[in-house]
């Protein structure tokens, strides 16, 4: 259980994940004050469809937060990070929403020391950005991955609907980089090669249309991802490219059969967790 209730929450960078978190944590009882810290526009959009309940500059609403919620991206959490602990009271509960965590974690450890830090990365997005989409189910039956336990920030994960996986910096890196990065990178190559091949888009059906969607993710989204997690990331392309050649070999033989029956229980596995 919570070691007492929080009356109010930051949320900086007000976008489609801090968007969401706010309209969930409404939808599940928390009865505080929400504040956005965001761009004029960003915070004007959260006002008006009712997602906070007031914007202010960072130090201001730091002071008087009970949790500060950092839904940037990964190179705005590190500067933001360097400069909050000094506007935070004594066991102010500071985390994130990153998609990679052992460079954050490793900077909050040299910078927080009023406020208390957890890690933590949301498995759940959309191609679509900005406070418009925000949702208030968009993490209902997700993992949740925190870096530590934390009474607190379990209780309202669990309340949103959100399944808690505690994960240390590293492991959580090295497996979203394999669950994650790589599909992104997969989605990426493949668009491309049909777009080289004359002729291949018009006969496109629903598995090129499925498996190129997250190639029309932007790319300011993956550039600090690719900066902080280039070494799980180039493992996880190795292992793939090792796959791949592996089924280029067994095209004309008899184990190809193999790959395809243990690749589908694997994946049946996977939409089963």
């Amino acid at each position: 259980m919570p070691s007492k209730p929080w009356a109010v929450v930051s949320v900086v960078g007000v976008g489609l994940i801090g968007g969401s978190l706010a309209l969930a944590l409404r939808k599940a009882g928390f009865a505080g004050k929400i504040i956005g810290v965001s761009s004029p526009e960003t915070v004007r959009a959260a006002l008006d469809r009712g997602v906070i309940d007031e914007a202010l500059p960072l130090r201001d609403a730091a002071t008087q937060s009970d949790l500060i919620y950092l839904a940037q991206p990964i190179q705005r959490i590190l500067a933001t990070l360097d400069e909050i602990d000094a506007h935070v009271s004594p066991g102010t509960l500071i985390t994130d929403a990153g998609s990679t965590k052992a460079a954050i974690v490793a900077r909050a450890g040299k910078r927080i020391r009023c406020g208390r830090f957890v890690g933590g990365h949301p498995m759940a997005g959309k191609q679509t950005r900005g406070v418009a989409e925000a949702e208030a189910d968009l993490f209902r039956d997700r993992p949740y991955v925190l870096t530590s336990h934390d009474a607190d920030l379990e209780h309202w994960i669990q309340r949103i609907g959100a399944r808690v996986v505690i994960l240390d910096p590293e492991e959580h890196d090295r497996l979203v980089a394999l669950t994650s990065h790589l599909p992104q990178l997969i989605s990426t190559a493949l668009a491309g090669c049909i777009a080289a091949s004359n002729g291949a888009a018009r006969v496109a059906g629903p598995a090129a249309i499925e498996l190129t969607r997250l190639a029309m993710s932007p790319y300011e989204i993956w550039r600090d991802i690719f900066a902080t997690n280039q070494e799980s990331i180039d493992a996880a392309l190795g292992e793939f490219i090792e796959k791949l050649q592996q089924l280029r070999k067994q095209l004309q033989t008899p184990a190809i059969e193999k790959e395809f029956e243990r690749a589908a229980a694997a994946a049946k596995s996977l939409r089963q967790v």
